[in-house]
């Protein structure tokens, strides 16, 4: 092994564009923070069949946003710039083959029952990780974060050395997750469904975690003496607010009409306000904060095996040129929402807008299908070999504006056949090819998400991974993730993403539909308000007048 690369502050800086407004949400006049009092949020109700509090294994956005209040990571990561900075951790090397990651820890920083936050309690959190991966067979969420991880060891007091099976170059950025937040190892001798109930979770954040009561509330408290913040918070000392109090509320109108009331401080919805609403809260004073989503937009992925409509390239170029993404962006969100410009929402490190190549182009769709020899039906549906051209898109009540996008298709002669599911069909369409189009996304501030999707290799959904490209395009695909992953080289990594990002949308192996945008409603009574490089709450310099 090559001499180790010592990272200082600011070494590793990513390219990222259209990041939106992370400015405090303060009032020229507010003047100097005040201590004191509780903020109450209310979210969109908490996931009805996997209710989580325990960092490594949820995926929930609203218990993540949650946790980054009360356990701290390693690292930090700047939502303008992608950079990552020092923040358990005081610095850290990279070996030069990337399989090695040295941490130094920052001093006198502990949980919040007292006990060291030292190199054996980070040691000891990686062996855990690896633990839960094989207790819950991979469905950890965390085991995403830690690909590769093979083990950890502390190799003095303030020293901890991980080490991997291959290089990833995503891992620096998973240690400023929430996800890999630490918490007292103690938890790790817990079940996995056991720490899901909060049940032994303390972590070393500025607030504590009072109590979580699955699908009703969430309680944070102000940690005494909490001074260890990344340098990305103004407020380098102990909460301002003495308590936060999280509900979960169903309906988004009775969440904008609590916050106009004054009967909480901040409305959290899983898909933005309605424009109606927005123009509420704004009407009444208040703010409506918001930051796109960073990792994968809202995509379309085809179904490509034989026999299926979209195996055909020239289908998947009329799709692609059929949709009319800016009238679908005004019409569904609002005539200020973002436009979807590519494979990643534009807050993602390394993004690459692709707005040239998703323009909406009805005339060349037209073309694309007659020359597939796809021709006009009686009810404007095209036809061929006594076939309609239907694409079947499988549903569910979070897709919006599917019957807009219906219409949009029409117009150029595809039928699109809406087929909203049963629980059960949605745990069985994928993996039976039931489907010719599918919709997801990932969230996570590195484009390293993406192979989730689309890498058989690693993906939630091998099925899905292996159907939304021809053979060729699949491997073309698994060695550009190999390129940019599998190096120390972040001008490497770069331009592989680029390539990436060229490709998916060229060979119509993806479809984006809508830039994924976290909105919060947010009261004039409150300042400070911020969010992290996931869209998530932060509430270090939060405070209430």
């Amino acid at each position: 092994m090559r001499k180790l690369r010592r990272l200082t502050t600011g070494a590793v800086l990513l390219a990222l564009a259209g990041c939106g407004s992370n400015a405090p949400a303060t009032t020229a006049d507010a003047g100097a923070p005040k201590r004191g009092g509780t903020l109450k949020v209310s979210y969109f109700p908490d996931n009805p069949t996997f209710s989580c509090i325990d960092p490594f294994q949820v995926y929930w956005i609203e218990s993540r946003s949650i946790i980054r209040n009360f356990a701290d990571s390693l690292t930090d990561q700047d939502p303008k710039t992608g950079e990552i900075v020092p923040w358990l951790a005081a610095s850290w090397q990279i070996s030069t083959d990337g399989l090695t990651y040295t941490f130094k820890l920052r001093d006198g920083v502990t949980f919040s029952n007292g006990k060291p936050v030292d190199a054996q309690a980070v040691a000891d959190n990686a062996t855990g990780w690896i633990a839960t991966v094989k207790a819950t067979n991979g469905a950890a969420f965390g085991a995403s974060y830690v690909q590769g991880l093979t083990a950890a060891k502390a190799v003095d007091a303030k020293t901890v050395e991980f080490r991997l099976s291959k290089p990833n170059s995503s891992f620096l950025q998973a240690t400023s997750t929430t996800n890999l937040a630490i918490t007292d190892p103690a938890e790790y001798q817990l079940t996995p469904a056991e720490r899901c109930t909060g049940k032994g979770v303390i972590g070393s954040g500025q607030f504590v975690l009072d109590h979580y009561t699955a699908k009703v509330e969430t309680v944070l408290t102000r940690r005494a003496g909490y001074q260890w913040p990344s340098s990305l918070s103004k407020n380098q000392g102990e909460a301002y607010l003495d308590k936060v109090v999280f509900n979960y509320i169903a309906e988004d109108s009775v969440r904008t009409g609590n916050l106009t009331s004054g009967a909480i401080d901040i409305a959290w919805p899983r898909n933005p306000f309605t424009p109606q609403d927005e123009q509420l809260i704004q009407r009444t004073g208040h703010k409506v904060e918001q930051r796109s989503l960073p990792g994968v937009s809202f995509t379309l992925f085809a179904n490509t095996d034989a026999g299926h409509v979209l195996a055909d390239p020239a289908v998947r170029k009329a799709l692609n040129q059929a949709i009319d993404r800016k009238t679908y962006a005004a019409t569904v969100f609002g005539a200020t929402y973002p436009v979807v410009g590519g494979a990643f929402n534009s807050t993602t490190p390394f993004y690459r807008a692709q707005t040239d190549k998703l323009g909406y182009d009805p005339d060349g769709a037209a073309k694309a299908l007659d020359a597939a020899g796809w021709t006009a039906g009686k009810d404007g549906i095209r036809v061929k070999d006594g076939k309609q051209l239907t694409i079947d898109y499988p549903t569910n009540q979070f897709t919006p504006g599917s019957e807009l996008l219906q219409a949009q298709l029409k117009k150029v002669g595809i039928n699109l056949s809406l087929r909203t599911l049963t629980t059960a069909q949605q745990a069985t369409y994928l993996s039976n090819g039931d489907y010719d189009l599918t919709a997801n996304y990932f969230t996570r501030a590195d484009p390293g998400a993406l192979q989730f999707i689309l890498n058989p290799d690693v993906a939630n959904s091998k099925a899905l991974a292996r159907r939304s490209a021809p053979q060729d395009g699949v491997t073309n695909i698994q060695a550009l993730f190999v390129k940019a992953l599998q190096t120390t080289d972040a001008a490497q990594t770069k331009q592989a993403y680029a390539d990436l990002q060229d490709y998916l949308i060229a060979a119509g192996v993806t479809f984006p539909l809508f830039e994924r945008v976290q909105k919060a409603g947010v009261s004039s009574h409150v300042h400070g308000f911020a969010f992290t490089s996931e869209s998530f709450l932060k509430l270090n310099d939060v405070w209430k007048d």
